[in-house]
């Protein structure tokens, strides 16, 4: 009988210091986390649509739902007929100078043919120089219509300009009164409901980038000169009952400067109060949660 209960104490024992043994080969414990973006309104209105629920998964850019736009819209259709309006006044330039360019060549073949007579002797010099003053008025004519149509043109294009800017400025808000995901992830938290008044700057709902976690572990100073940032290393992400999942992972940011041991967070010295966080990057297979216990192990 005292064989079997000494046969089961070493028994224990045993795995006691197996178990032991298998957490010396960890160097760091941590959580899992990822990056969380709360997603808030850029307009105000009342929301007419929002298909959304917790846990849904997520793509980029995708529309959630609608905030209310009419007034927008019915201002970027009055600033779109005002600007109709402003070109119809638009002059044609050719046309409008064609007349006056065609009495200058009719009257520039005139003062050709009377010098022709002049110096033939058939025709008088008044009469060429009559026709020499008319050509010159008509020159500045041209001129100055051409010029007067010119900064008519540029004028219109300035105002056809201004109406354009404000155009896209309301083509800006309606874009803001869709609600999109800014990433691929999943919706942790919804803040709003359909029906309710959006405010610009009013939290929507917290999106997480799922797909693409953090494993933050804590190490002691004496493991500083073993980690690296752009490292490979192995996390190992616990799911209770002695069942450990490996991952690959790549160091990503290493703390530049130390901080006490949070209490739910094991080193390999547990007697070191200083460490340094560190941040992995894992790529989640779908089983990685949020908050989830992991070990770090360095080679």
């Amino acid at each position: 009988m005292k064989s079997y209960w000494y046969g089961l104490l070493v028994f224990v024992l045993a795995g006691i210091i197996s178990c032991k043994n298998d957490v010396s080969e960890y160097d760091a414990s941590g959580t899992f986390e990822t990056t969380e973006i709360i997603v808030s309104a850029e307009a105000s209105g009342k929301i007419l649509e929002f298909n959304l629920v917790e846990g849904q998964e997520l793509s980029e850019n995708k529309r959630l739902g609608v905030i209310d736009s009419t007034q927008i819209f019915l201002k970027k259709l009055q600033l779109q007929a005002s600007q109709q309006a402003l070109l119809s006044r638009k002059p044609n330039l050719n046309k409008q100078i064609a007349a006056l360019e065609q009495q200058l060549a009719t009257a520039r073949k005139e003062k050709n043919r009377v010098e022709q007579l002049v110096k033939a002797e058939a025709g008088t010099s008044k009469q060429l120089d009559d026709l020499t003053a008319q050509v010159a008025v008509m020159e500045k004519q041209l001129a100055a219509s051409r010029s007067t149509l010119e900064t008519t043109l540029e004028s219109l294009s300035h105002e056809n300009q201004a109406l354009e800017i404000q155009i896209r400025q309301l083509d800006d808000q309606l874009a803001k009164c869709r609600i999109c995901s800014p990433v691929n992830g999943t919706v942790l938290v919804k803040y709003a409901e359909k029906g309710e008044l959006a405010i610009a700057g009013k939290a929507l709902f917290k999106v997480g980038d799922t797909h693409n976690m953090q494993f933050r572990a804590y190490i002691t100073a004496d493991q500083l000169s073993q980690v690296k940032a752009g490292q490979q290393v192995q996390v190992l992400a616990d799911y209770g009952e002695d069942e450990l999942k490996p991952y690959k992972g790549i160091v990503t940011w290493i703390s530049s400067k130390s901080e006490f041991t949070p209490k739910t967070i094991q080193t390999r010295d547990e007697r070191a109060n200083l460490v340094y966080a560190v941040k992995v990057a894992v790529q989640n297979d779908g089983y990685l949660k949020i908050g989830q216990y992991g070990y770090l192990k360095i080679k």
